[in-house]
């Protein structure tokens, strides 16, 4: 039998979340969870070291009965669309519980804990090769995101953690029906290879593609039904916030690109100018909304609506160039908005506050938080040589193949994303020194220091030599174009 990899990178955050429960010391349980999160991403390192990049098949696949009588396995494997997305939880999970070091002083172990059961709960999402085990992993992981909202959060956590809840939840309900109706129309089997296989009736794909779609559209999320992200990160805490606008925003991308497409290819062809024009619309509208904010948490929120925009407008152009940038652009935006809500969140340790107004001259008073701060902020707003220039380019590629109008909406909403993003720097970093803050700032330290680095090497590292990422979901990206036009008959 197989090395069970996936298996131990899923389920060691969990043994350590359980390991946690028995420590006494705040210390303690704060070194413990790290120590168990920088595991996880050695295993993550030594999986890429291991995968192959010459094929589109799962690998490290593990299959085990589960529930016989239903058909359930314990079905995992990864390919080059999940691949990149169990790495990018692995490493944001160790840099969340930096982040929370100082910033979570009181019940210190139940936040780790739920941090961790979040993190095993993501990594089953990506990994998961059987509907049922996705659906459940799918389904568990709003418990302990709900409670890292509502426990840990601000003045408003409450209403930002039930409105958090009640619409994912909503849109996992529509799932849940769509996931039986596969079942029965698919064979009576939860495998997610077996399912795409099936040619289903275009009726059927149709009614599952909207399911689907109310579904994902809340986790990515899309307009309209993008309200509860506003009042989720600005009531979480940094970590939740990071790991929202890094991961948790990426599941609904990923649903499309692992049912959407593979299983209703007729209806994804279809309905493809839909989507294309809600993605404009959600890249337009959340750069606009961003444009007006003096908060700066709520102006990071309002551009993971316009940047996810462009997540979903490569997934929809359905060729080459723009889907392999969607992918990217996943992983470049999980990079650089984590960066930037971290950011946040170590000016708001020092000041208490989020109101651009409130800050200025940064620059003289934290010069290596505001040299940082810059390359994320040109990083977001996809300057050539970082890492979203390679992501934005490629969607914007696609986009003008496939739909001109889309393809220029999306060039307005990325003048809108530097006009905002300038518009904060300059504020925050160079503007004259608010009398509030002026003698309370202090730099980086340490800790916060190894927090940053490796994020900011991802962003050079993609934006200058893209190659081996985009290597990793080629194969992938090609057999899912094929399964696309073939089974949906496209050209």
């Amino acid at each position: 039998m197989a090395f069970p990899l996936l298996s131990l990178i899923v389920f060691m955050p969990a043994a350590g979340a359980a390991v946690l429960m028995f420590l006494r010391s705040d210390d303690a349980v704060r070194w413990t969870a790290l120590g168990v999160t920088v595991l996880d991403l050695a295993l993550c390192i030594a999986m890429l070291a291991g995968f192959d990049t010459t094929t589109h098949e799962m690998q490290f696949t593990e299959t085990r009965p589960w529930v016989p009588a239903l058909g359930i396995t314990y079905a995992l494997g990864i390919d080059g669309i999940s691949a990149l997305f169990v790495f990018l939880t692995a490493l944001l999970g160790w840099i969340c519980v930096l982040a929370s070091w100082v910033a979570i002083d009181r019940k210190v172990k139940e936040f780790m804990v739920s941090l961790l059961a979040m993190q095993a709960l993501m990594l089953g999402v990506f990994c998961a090769l059987d509907l049922f085990l996705f659906y459940v992993f799918w389904e568990a992981m709003l418990i302990p995101m709900y409670v890292i909202i509502g426990v840990w959060g601000g003045d408003g956590r409450v209403y930002a953690a039930f409105k958090f809840f009640l619409y994912t939840l909503a849109g996992s309900l529509l799932f849940l029906i769509g996931v039986i109706v596969l079942y029965f129309h698919g064979g009576e089997t939860f495998d997610i290879r077996a399912l795409t296989a099936q040619d289903l009736p275009f009726r059927v794909q149709s009614w599952l593609f909207f399911a689907f779609l109310i579904a994902f559209a809340v986790k990515v999320p899309m307009v309209p039904v993008h309200t509860w992200l506003p009042d989720a990160h600005v009531q979480a805490p940094t970590a939740g916030s990071i790991i929202l606008a890094g991961v948790l925003l990426k599941m609904g991308a990923y649903g499309f690109l692992r049912f959407s497409l593979p299983m209703l290819p007729e209806a994804s062809l279809y309905y493809s100018t839909l989507m294309l024009s809600l993605s404009a619309l959600a890249i337009v509208y959340g750069g606009l909304l961003a444009l007006a904010q003096d908060d700066l948490k709520k102006l990071v929120a309002y551009s993971s609506i316009s940047h996810m925009g462009f997540v979903t407008l490569g997934i929809f152009t359905l060729n080459l160039r723009g889907l392999e940038g969607g992918i990217l652009q996943m992983f470049n935006h999980g990079v650089t908005t984590g960066a930037l809500f971290l950011f946040v969140g170590l000016i708001y340790e020092r000041t208490h506050t989020r109101s651009i107004a409130d800050y200025g001259g940064l620059m003289k008073a934290a010069p290596v938080y505001t040299a940082f701060l810059a390359l994320f902020t040109l990083s977001s707003m996809a300057l050539p040589g970082t890492n979203s220039f390679v992501g934005e380019l490629l969607v914007l590629s696609g986009a003008f193949a496939a739909n001109l109008a889309v393809g220029a909406a999306a060039v307005l909403g990325a003048l809108l994303g530097a006009a905002y993003l300038l518009g904060m720097y300059r504020k925050v970093a160079l503007g004259p020194a608010s009398i509030g803050v002026r003698f309370k700032i202090r730099d980086v330290n340490a800790r916060e220091l190894v927090a940053i680095l490796p994020l900011a090497v991802f962003v050079l590292w993609v934006g200058l030599y893209p190659k081996p990422f985009l290597n990793i979901i080629g194969p992938s990206v090609r057999h899912l174009l094929t399964q696309v036009h073939s089974n949906g008959g496209g050209q």
